[in-house]
């Protein structure tokens, strides 16, 4: 079974209106963020999430905008030396950022929060990270507890692959921000695509993040599945009729990530109906087998 498609914002333009249209189209995710576009995206997407209350969302905290870094320093949640670096997992502004969320979404119970590219905090020191992500986790854990966050996870964009942490040490920072086994991480986001394919090789081989993801029941949705738009002029058709013929290029890119095993979710940011359409009708489509997974990523291996 191919994952289900959803509504990826990271620059996505018209943003309430697309996400009227994939609410209509029948997606079950929007994901969004407090930085994106230009601190707008959650109060354009609150009215849509009204008219849609069925509709879920995950959003995030670490990245923020100058202006949000100001009211974060107002509010005493972040220095202004901390505000300056515009990514911060300190408990006090994590707190405070998913009590941000909630008001601009409009929702009282946000149904997912990712630390945002967590590596950021303390690039090359594992032991630095790790830490600050479990005080980042246990603020997570309260949130829960309090009613306010359904679970919570990371997106990241080089974390996994540069091993600033696996999904194991995540897993286990999770269960000692919750005192215990039953922890609340339920998800992980990360970018698998043709372009970045190193996760979905890995899957075929039974390592990497993907199985130890999927043997934990997490949610996996995979970001920039077209590689920020660019894939689509990267293949050609020759290429997509290797993978499935009667597809278009971006269509088969999207069957192939979607048939990733252990990708539950595949973000994109579709710009009109007819996008939205033709991604949909791509994941629709039976999953591809493991043989043929590895027939396309050893042909695009092949110097």
């Amino acid at each position: 079974m191919t994952a289900e498609l959803a509504l990826g914002t990271y620059r996505c333009r018209a943003i309430p209106e697309v996400a009227a249209r994939a609410a209509a189209s029948g997606a079950q995710w929007i994901d969004t963020a407090p930085n994106y576009a230009s601190g707008r995206a959650q109060d354009v997407l609150a009215p849509v999430l009204a008219t849609h209350p069925s509709l879920r969302v995950s959003t995030k905290a670490g990245y923020f905008t100058a202006a949000t870094g100001t009211d974060a320093v107002n509010a005493g949640v972040l220095t202004e030396n901390q505000a300056v670096t515009g990514h911060s997992l300190a408990p006090d502004y994590v707190r405070w950022q998913i009590s941000r969320n909630r008001e601009q979404l409009g929702r009282e119970r946000l149904d997912l929060v990712l630390l945002h590219n967590p590596e950021r905090a303390h690039p090359g020191d594992r032991l630095a990270l790790h830490p600050a992500m479990r005080d980042a986790f246990v603020i997570l854990e309260e949130e829960v507890a309090a009613g306010n966050v359904a679970g919570y996870g990371i997106a990241t964009w080089a974390g996994l692959e540069e091993e600033a942490f696996t999904v194991g040490e995540l897993l286990a920072l999770a269960a000692a921000a919750a005192g215990g086994p039953e922890h609340h991480l339920v998800a992980v986001q990360m970018p698998v695509s043709l372009v970045m394919m190193t996760p979905i090789v890995q899957a075929l081989e039974g390592r990497g993040p993907l199985p130890v993801a999927a043997d934990a029941g997490l949610r996996v949705m995979a970001s920039a599945p077209l590689h920020g738009g660019e894939l689509p002029g990267m293949a050609d058709q020759e290429l997509a009729d290797l993978i499935q013929p009667g597809l278009t290029p971006a269509q088969a890119c999207l069957l192939t990530v979607a048939s990733c095993p252990g990708v539950t979710d595949v973000l994109i940011a579709a710009s009109s109906t007819p996008h939205w359409r033709d991604a949909a009708d791509a994941v629709a489509q039976p999953s591809l087998t493991a043989a043929k997974l590895r027939e396309i990523t050893h042909v695009l291996a092949s110097p």
